[in-house]
């Protein structure tokens, strides 16, 4: 579950920050407890949050060069990296924790995965 937890935030970072041109705030490589989950889930929170939309909005055709983990590169335009990688990580790992907490037996509906429509 943390590790679902974890790669939300590992995702979204990076991916507004090489968008905006600017560096995310780093995490521990650690397995976080939920305490710091939190934690990193409110920072990162913070970080997008501070974020100008021009910044991101002017990103669509600059090119991007995302680094994995194990050093490898792949290069994108902005939107490609939002649109065929960020957005669909995002949403694996959200849709993951969630059926990893019904699994466990935690009362959830698809409301509390789609949230309440404005």
């Amino acid at each position: 579950m943390s590790r679902d937890g974890k790669g939300l935030v590992q995702i979204r970072r990076p991916a507004c920050a090489l968008l905006a041109g600017v560096e995310p705030p780093v995490f521990p490589d650690a397995e976080p407890d939920i305490a710091e989950l939190k934690g990193r889930i409110a920072t990162a929170i913070g970080f997008i949050g501070g974020l100008q939309p021009a910044q991101i909005n002017a990103a669509a055709e600059k090119e991007v060069v995302f680094t994995f983990r194990n050093g490898t590169t792949r290069r994108f335009t902005g939107q490609s990296l939002l649109l065929t990688f960020s957005v669909p990580q995002f949403f694996f790992h959200v849709t993951t924790a969630y059926d990893i907490l019904r699994h466990c037996g935690v009362d959830l509906i698809k409301k509390d995965f789609l949230g309440v429509p404005p």
